[in-house]
């Protein structure tokens, strides 16, 4: 089976799962699949969204049910959770809207809204816009901008052993930088 073939037979399920667990990049990544015609625009958008929609309901879930639990209790601990408890206290439904759009407040909101008093059918109906609104726009990027990535995907091909390097080099570097913060606290 081609690669192409995969894709258009796996696809649609590994952007629900994608979307799940990574996010924005297996987002537009379905998006420029859709561009060069491996996935139906359409099924791409409707895979992104409702596998965000599922993972976020699920870590509500979580929140909501395990809130005592000792993992909870640790997610309680980190700053991301109380920013976005104060966010949430003074926006309730725009917070619940655009926590998603907000970087490193993604996972650690639904838990979060989860332990409060949000209703369950309020979190389910804006959280249900939210995803997709957000599958729609992050494929839309993807698919608007296929055509672009695909020169730049030739360009690097080209010189690829300098494309590697330049990874490698910026992959080290991010490690060493988190190594050297994990060892200052």
């Amino acid at each position: 089976m081609t690669l192409p073939e995969l894709i258009a037979h796996y696809g649609l399920p590994a952007l629900f799962v994608g979307a799940a667990v990574e996010g924005e990049t297996v987002v537009v990544a379905g998006g420029v699949a859709a561009h060069q015609g491996l996935l139906p625009l359409a099924g791409a958008m409707i895979a992104t969204a409702t596998g965000s929609f599922a993972a976020d309901q699920a870590w509500f879930a979580a929140g909501r049910h395990f809130r005592d639990h000792r993992r909870v209790q640790q997610a309680r601990a980190k700053p991301a959770f109380a920013r976005a408890i104060r966010w949430l206290e003074r926006y309730p439904i725009g917070f619940i809207f655009a926590f998603r759009f907000l970087y490193g407040l993604r996972t650690v909101s639904p838990i979060a809204i989860g332990t409060t008093r949000v209703p369950a059918r309020t979190f389910v109906l804006v959280n249900a816009l939210s995803a997709a609104v957000w599958g729609v726009i992050f494929t839309s990027i993807g698919y608007l901008f296929g055509q672009a990535f695909e020169q730049l995907v030739g360009r690097v091909t080209q010189h690829w052993p300098w494309a590697v390097a330049a990874l490698a080099v910026v992959g080290i570097g991010f490690a060493l930088l988190r190594w050297r913060k994990g060892r200052q606290a």
